[in-house]
C-alpha cells in the first residue's frame, strides 16, 4: 500500500485525540503511555543491520501493520524521506523518538526505519529505531491501564503475522538490556507548577519514584529536560516484572503524587494567594502582548496559565486552549501552521515573533 502525502499545515493544525481536558485527573496528568519494544526473531538489532537487512525487515513489519490497521485510517511515514519540518512535527506530537529524527546528523540513515500511526494519533509504531518495533498506544488523563490494553491488542494481532525475539527465561529480547522481558515501558506525563515553585516538595516526588523503580524525565522522555513544569514519569527495568506489577507501581505512586500536588496547590491558594495570584496575572499578560517568546519562556508562562485555569483564577481561560499551546508553540508546529515550507526551518528570532503571535491570537481575546 502506498503511503499518503501528509499535508503539513492540516496535520498540524488538528487536536490531539489523546488531550481531553475532562480525562480523569487532567488537571495533573495530561496523558498516559504504554509501549511495548519488539523486534524480529533471527534478525540483527538495526544497530547491526545492512540496507538490505533493513529493507526486508522493515517492509515486513509496514505490511503487518497496514494489515492489522491501527484504529482508524493507518498513516506511514519513512525517515529517509521525511523533510526536517515533519520529523520535528511527528517528534512535537509524540509519534516518534529523537533518535529517529536526528538520524541523519548521526550517520545511521538506513532505509526501511519509519513510522506507522493512526489518524487520532493514539496508536503509532515505530520501524527500526532502536528496536526493530516499538508499539506505542497514548490515553488522555490518568488511563495507563486502557493505554496497555490498547497497545497489549495491537501487539496480539501482530504476533499472528510476525515471529517475534522470545527466550524462555528472559522473555521479549531487546536492543537495550533494561528492555529485556515484558518490553513495557509505561508513562505518564505530568504537569506539576505548585510542586515546582516548592523545591523540596517537588524532590520528595523524584526520591518517591526512584524507591519505586522509576524514573522521571522530561516532556519527550529519555534525554529531554522537564521544562514548563511537565515531567514524565516511567518504569526503568522491565526483566523480571510482570505487565501487570509495573502498571501497579504507576498506579501507586501515580495518586500519591497527583494528591500531592492539589494538596500543594491549595496550600499556596489560601496562604500566598496574593502573590500566587500576581505570579499567574503577570504570565497571563506577558502572553497577550509579547512580540517575541522563546521557547523556555513560552512554557514558563503556559505553565502558570495553566495552574491559574485549574484553580479557577482564570475563568476566561479554556484548559483545552492552553493545552493545545504548548504543541503548537513548539518550531516544527510554528512552521507548519505559518505554512513556511517543509525545508529549513526558521532562525530562532523569527519563530519566536511567530510563537509570540499565535499565542497573542489565542489568549488576547
Amino acid at each position: 500500500m502506498a503511503p499518503q502525502p501528509i499535508e503539513l499545515k492540516s496535520f498540524a493544525e488538528r487536536a490531539n485525540r489523546w488531550l481531553d481536558a475532562g480525562a480523569q485527573d487532567s488537571d495533573v496528568v495530561i496523558s498516559s503511555r504504554a509501549r511495548l519494544a519488539r523486534n524480529v526473531q533471527d534478525s540483527p538489532f538495526p544497530s547491526h543491520w545492512v540496507p538490505d537487512q533493513a529493507r526486508r525487515v522493515s517492509e515486513e513489519l509496514r505490511m503487518a501493520l497496514f494489515d492489522v490497521g491501527l484504529d482508524d485510517d493507518t498513516q506511514w511515514v519513512s525517515m529517509a524521506e521525511a523533510k526536517p519540518v515533519l520529523r520535528l512535527l511527528l517528534l512535537e506530537r509524540n509519534l516518534i523518538s529523537r533518535d529517529l529524527v536526528n538520524e541523519k546528523e548521526h550517520g545511521a540513515q538506513l532505509p526501511g526505519r519509519g513510522v506507522a500511526f493512526s489518524y487520532s494519533e493514539t496508536l503509532s509504531a515505530m520501524v527500526g529505531e532502536e528496536d526493530h518495533l516499538r508499539l506505542s498506544a497514548l490515553s488522555p488523563g490518568f488511563q495507563v491501564r486502557e493505554a496497555l490494553q490498547k497497545v497489549r491488542a495491537l501487539d496480539q494481532a501482530l504476533e499472528q503475522r510476525v515471529s517475534f525475539a522470545w527466550d524462555e527465561r528472559r522473555g521479549y529480547l531487546t536492543a537495550c538490556p533494561t528492555n529485556v522481558g515484558t518490553g513495557l515501558r509505561a508513562s505518564i506525563m505530568m504537569h506539576l507548577p505548585a510542586l515546582s515553585l516548592v523545591r523540596e516538595e517537588l524532590q520528595k516526588v523524584f526520591t518517591a519514584a526512584q524507591h519505586t523503580g522509576l524514573a522521571v524525565r522530561g516532556m519527550q522522555g529519555e534525554g529531554s529536560r522537564a521544562a514548563g513544569d511537565f515531567f514524565q514519569i516511567s518504569n526503568q527495568v522491565t526483566l523480571g516484572r510482570s505487565e501487570e506489577q509495573l502498571i501497579e507501581d504507576m498506579q501507586t505512586l501515580v495518586p500519591y503524587i497527583v494528591g500531592f500536588e492539589r494538596s500543594v496547590r491549595q496550600a499556596l491558594l489560601e496562604e500566598h494567594r496574593g502573590p500566587l495570584h500576581d505570579r499567574i496575572a503577570k504570565s497571563y499578560a506577558t502572553l497577550r502582548t509579547t512580540r517575541s517568546l522563546p521557547t523556555g519562556e513560552a512554557l514558563a508562562h503556559i505553565s502558570a496559565v495553566r495552574l491559574g485555569v485549574n484553580l479557577g483564577l482564570l475563568p476566561e481561560v479554556s484548559l483545552s486552549t492552553v493545552d493545545r499551546l504548548w504543541t503548537h508553540l513548539q518550531k516544527g508546529h510554528l512552521q507548519a501552521l505559518n505554512d513556511l515550507g517543509e525545508g529549513e526551518l526558521l532562525d530562532a528570532s523569527e519563530r519566536d515573533k511567530l510563537r509570540a503571535s499565535l499565542v497573542r491570537s489565542r489568549l488576547g481575546h
